[in-house]
């Protein structure tokens, strides 16, 4: 099933530069390594990713690593997952000003000392938990989940 995920175009670490390959298309490889089967094809601002990745949360780490750049409104998720969960989606959430992990964790598992799951759900695209941004999307796994 495809699906369709919406960013803030003009948000974002990197700028999403070629439409041919080169540096848009190994971008969101350097924050998700396991999405080494991972197409991006950036059709205006538009991406859309292609390929086998091995389980959920890869999946959305990958989106979501394609989508935080500068010049991306849009990633159409084509992938397939090999080993389909029955666990519930992560929900996909876009930092507004005034945010911090711990306020994220209050108002989702209704505990701010619970950040950490975020923080481990988001790495390696998050370095630093003090260092989000508004506009960017991270996934907030199901409470009790894997990250």
């Amino acid at each position: 099933m495809v699906k369709l995920f919406s960013f803030e175009r003009d948000k974002g670490k990197d700028e999403a530069k070629d439409d041919d390959g080169g540096f848009f298309s190994n971008i969101f490889k350097r924050d998700e390594p396991k999405a080494k089967d991972v197409k991006a094809e950036k059709k205006g601002s538009r991406v859309v990713l292609r390929g086998r990745v091995p389980d959920q949360p890869t999946r959305e780490r990958t989106i979501i690593a394609a989508g935080n750049n500068r010049g991306v409104a849009e990633v159409e998720d084509q992938l397939e997952v090999e080993k389909p969960s029955s666990a519930p989606e992560s929900t996909m959430y876009t930092v507004k000003s005034g945010d911090t992990l711990s306020k994220i964790a209050k108002a989702h598992y209704g505990d701010p000392q619970k950040y950490p799951v975020i923080f481990e759900a988001n790495r390696p695209m998050l370095k630093d938990p003090d260092e989000i941004y508004p506009g960017q999307v991270l996934r907030i796994p199901p409470e009790g989940a894997s990250a």
